[in-house]
């Protein structure tokens, strides 16, 4: 296909910025060409930050980038650099910083402005290509902010200073006096418990998010506090994603987030770390109270994954599009004549009925998202049809409306590799493996590490991406923090020695690399990434966990792995860090207040016995099936010789006629066991 136009942004493997390569806007990566170019001409940065599977990207792209008008005057008056998020979280989290504290909002597609020096001057997220609801046109904020960049310098150069000393206030922490305490718990559940819908579960209102990392909280605060309206939060919550639009009910995933309070409408991109993300908390769900739905919903998201997101050499793709042959949720929406002509009247009419979709349909062009709209009951009476008889009759017609789906244009895929929502799906695939023992997610957890292992680590370094054959930069802190948490998870399902040693090594670089000497805490960037106007230290949960909350689990299970008691002491100062941000917005570190109760109430259970002995894979298979959250999972072959320090929990420990398993809860220790039965008792 010939095009018009072709910038330098085709030399890039990032599908992001292949998207947009062949705009007539003169786009560059983000690099020492297009930064200098800026410094010698003096011209403003145009910086458009975004991602490949984010619909208003796209919508900005045909709308401003494809405008041959719009696009002049952008290379008239600006040098426009484009950048792929998930490729450069370092400018993403620092500029979207800036956006918020510019606008008081952000989001996707970033726009900022900058000066030579790259320092925000203007800022914001979407613009039209004309004025529209109150929204200035794209072509008179390009003019009018190149003409107040040239012509008040002074008022530029104060802004500067300002947007500066903002952003050096937001990575500035100072570390807290205080002792910590499990108190701050109850203030985290209270906010949540604030925010709850009690309506349609989730918190607060559309757009909503599946906010994995809060329910998983919650479960936690259940299992120590006792606090039953904690764990009714949650399941009210799981069961309306999985009834609503949000989830794929052919499938399997989740989209991103609904437009709406009910989970029905979703925004239909589907990302690798919302999967892994929510797999994992049905999983926790499923151990905590045995809900067979649970398990099923977090095995269907498997197996979509392994399905549509798994490189054949082993990785987990990105993203999936929102959009399909240029209309949004085009792939999975259905009206109520296409679902009849696949299923015939007699299978169609009680699908529509369960699935909600009605003659006017609840989205664009009276097509529907489908969503369970009732009750297995109510259907079958209406319909004068046994339960059984139903269930099977809506399965059989999953089955083909999945196989008609097929033959549609299919969204796009980001297929860059990752390596920090690699580490999250890794991790993931292991808690599959543990609750139900399918190799299958053993295997796909195992080969996903092994890539990272030996396409994405370099020179003892880890590297953040891999797409076409290539990687690009070096790993930022949640590469590893994440991908040691995948390797310490393998190493409890497979107790093969390989997966420790090699993420305290890589533990070690992280240390060295990201660690912050004088105040704690790990830095987003390290010693060897590029440096920015700022360095941050963030300790928030967003749609992903942040760095350090994930580190702080790393500490802490090392710690006691290894017998390294200084990494159990950086986890206290990480919590000390950032302690005093929990009073200002509680239900903003989920994760890292998971971390905290982890710390405080460790709980230590140790086997000694060959892993191929049936009565300790019985005993595992028990501990694998109860909700423990705050586990330190470890195995000794009476055989094998302890690394070192290693494993000081069962060094001096040795069997009971056999497998034994040795627990001790919070600092307390409790008579060792050599039969499942018994280890149930004690593990409840």
């Amino acid at each position: 296909m010939e095009h018009r136009y072709t910038n330098r942004l085709i030399h890039e493997t990032s599908p992001y910025l292949l998207q947009h390569s062949h705009n007539p806007v003169d786009w560059y990566p983000w690099g020492v060409e297009a930064l200098s170019r800026a410094k010698k001409e003096d011209k403003p940065i145009l910086l458009s930050i975004g991602y490949s599977s984010c619909h208003w990207c796209h919508v900005m792209e045909k709308e401003s980038f494809e405008n041959v008008v719009i696009a002049n005057l952008m290379n008239e008056r600006f040098i426009s650099i484009k950048v792929d998020r998930e490729e450069r979280p370092d400018l993403d989290e620092l500029y979207m910083n800036a956006v918020q504290v510019m606008t008081g909002s952000g989001g996707w597609p970033m726009t900022v402005f900058l000066t030579p020096d790259l320092v925000p001057f203007h800022a914001g997220t979407y613009f039209p290509p004309e004025d529209r609801g109150g929204i200035p046109g794209f072509p008179k904020v390009l003019v009018i902010v190149s003409d107040y960049y040239r012509s008040h310098r002074d008022e530029v150069e104060k802004v500067e200073i300002q947007v500066k000393r903002a952003l050096h206030q937001i990575v500035e922490v100072v570390p807290s006096q205080e002792s910590l305490s499990d108190k701050v718990l109850l203030k985290v559940f209270s906010a949540l418990e604030n925010q709850f819908d009690p309506i349609y579960g989730g918190f607060g209102n559309a757009p909503k998010f599946p906010n994995s990392m809060a329910l998983s909280f919650l479960l936690r605060y259940w299992k120590s506090a006792g606090t039953k309206k904690a764990l009714e939060m949650v399941e009210q919550t799981l069961e309306k994603m999985a009834n609503g639009g949000i989830y794929d009910h052919l499938g399997g995933g989740f989209h991103r987030y609904s437009v709406d309070e009910r989970w029905l409408i979703p925004h239909f991109e589907k990302m690798l770390y919302d999967n892994a993300l929510l797999s994992r908390t049905y999983f926790e769900a499923y151990q905590a109270i045995k809900k067979q739905r649970y398990l099923h919903i977090g095995e269907e998201i498997l197996n979509y994954v392994l399905r549509e997101m798994k490189n054949p050499e082993g990785g987990f793709y990105s993203a999936q599009d929102a959009d399909s042959e240029g209309e949004e949720g085009k792939f999975y929406v259905w009206t109520r004549d296409q679902i009849k002509e696949v299923l015939g009247k007699e299978i169609g009419t009680p699908f529509c009925a369960y699935y909600g979709v009605s003659t006017q349909g609840n989205f664009e062009g009276k097509a529907s998202v489908l969503s369970i709209a009732s009750t297995l009951e109510k259907v079958s009476q209406l319909y004068g049809l046994s339960v059984t008889d139903l269930e099977r009759m809506l399965e059989d017609g999953r089955q083909k409306l999945y196989a008609a789906r097929e033959n549609r244009g299919r969204p796009g895929r980001d297929e860059k590799i990752l390596t920090s929502w690699n580490g999250l799906m890794i991790s993931s695939f292991v808690d599959g493996f543990k609750v139900n023992g399918s190799e299958q997610y053993l295997n796909g957890a195992i080969e996903a590490a092994h890539f990272i292992l030996q396409e994405m680590k370099k020179d003892g370094h880890l590297m953040r991406g891999f797409n076409k054959g290539r990687y690009q930069l070096k790993g930022y802190a949640e590469d590893y923090a994440f991908f040691i948490q995948a390797l310490i998870d393998l190493y409890e399902a497979t107790f093969e020695m390989e997966w420790l040693e090699e993420a305290d090594e890589l533990n070690r670089r992280m240390i060295h690399q990201f660690w912050d000497e004088e105040n704690g805490g790990f830095f987003f960037t390290g010693r060897e990434n590029e440096s920015l106007i700022a360095r941050s230290k963030s300790p928030y949960d967003n749609v992903i966990p942040s760095a350090n909350s994930i580190a702080l689990f790393n500490l802490i299970r090392l710690g006691y792995l290894t017998g390294e008691e200084s990494l159990k002491q950086k986890a206290e100062q990480t919590l000390h860090l950032f302690y005093h941000f929990f009073d200002q917005h509680p239900s903003g570190f989920t994760q890292m207040l998971s971390g905290l109760s982890f710390f405080l109430n460790p709980e230590e259970i140790g086997i000694i016995g060959s892993k191929k002995d049936l009565k300790t894979k019985s005993m595992l298979k028990e501990i694998y099936l109860t909700y423990l959250p705050n586990k330190i999972l470890s195995l000794k072959d009476p055989q094998d010789l302890i690394k070192g320090n290693w494993f000081p929990f069962l060094k001096e420990k040795g069997t009971l006629k056999g497998p034994t398993t040795f627990v001790c809860k919070g600092f307390t220790c409790l008579p060792p066991v050599t039969n499942e039965k018994e280890l149930k008792e004690i593990l409840e």
